[in-house]
């Protein structure tokens, strides 16, 4: 992979397409891999090798029929074609794990955009999140993507503690997986220790920019801390 050499600690990060309707948040994601570089950790990013749940169109907000992308070639586009299929990863090699959010986040990691309560995630996805558990890796979950640890690792009887920062149903999800919600605003972050998980609204609380920039800055701070 070609990265340069912004420090030894090496993370994985997870994208879900390219554009917030229905892949990645690109701002979410630009603004994590800076704050962590800032703190000595290279993110190597990985994506699922799987077609996008649909493709919206950006400007009109609505689906585009007949057309389908790839979650692995639109997430190339946000991180300079430095990208692996989702299958490569081996987590033991790296001390942390980290998914920015977007729609793609609740449509191609998991179904919860159109499932709700009833969601599942990518059977692959799933796995590398109990492997990370096991491995005492701490993970961290941006926007909407905190569905995806509350899903899986409270499924397993972990009772992971998230935000997304204070929607009703979503909260409500997450109490019904077992997990814990801790209502935060865009720029706090919610740590649960037991787990080692972090997690921030951003664009699913936030108003500006700014204070997604301030909640992702705090969580690459602590989650630094913890590797």
């Amino acid at each position: 992979m070609r990265h340069g050499g912004y420090g030894v600690k090496k993370i994985a990060g997870v994208l879900s397409g390219a554009g917030y309707l229905d892949g990645a948040e690109i701002q979410e994601a630009v603004l994590t891999q800076l704050s962590c570089e800032r703190r000595g950790m290279t993110i190597h990013w990985f994506a699922p090798a799987i077609p996008q749940a649909h493709v919206v169109n950006h400007v009109s907000g609505q689906p585009v029929e007949g057309e389908s992308r790839s979650v692995l070639v639109e997430s190339a586009r946000i991180v300079r074609g430095e990208i692996h299929p989702l299958s490569d990863l081996d987590l033991a090699a790296f001390r942390a794990l980290i998914l920015p959010g977007g729609f793609g986040a609740a449509k191609n990691l998991c179904s919860f955009a159109f499932q709700g309560a009833e969601m599942s995630v990518l059977p692959e996805l799933a796995a590398h999140v109990l492997n990370g558990h096991a491995l005492r890796r701490p993970m961290a979950f941006l926007c909407i993507a905190p569905v995806i640890a509350a899903r899986v690792l409270g499924g397993a009887g972990h009772r992971p503690k998230v935000t997304i920062g204070s929607h009703r149903e979503t909260a409500l999800a997450i109490q019904s997986w077992g997990g814990v919600h801790q209502p935060c605003a865009a720029n706090q972050v919610c740590l649960d220790t037991e787990n080692r998980l972090l997690s921030t609204p951003a664009w699913n609380n936030a108003r500006s920019l700014v204070q997604v920039a301030a909640g992702i800055d705090k969580l690459a701070e602590q989650l630094a801390k913890l590797i």
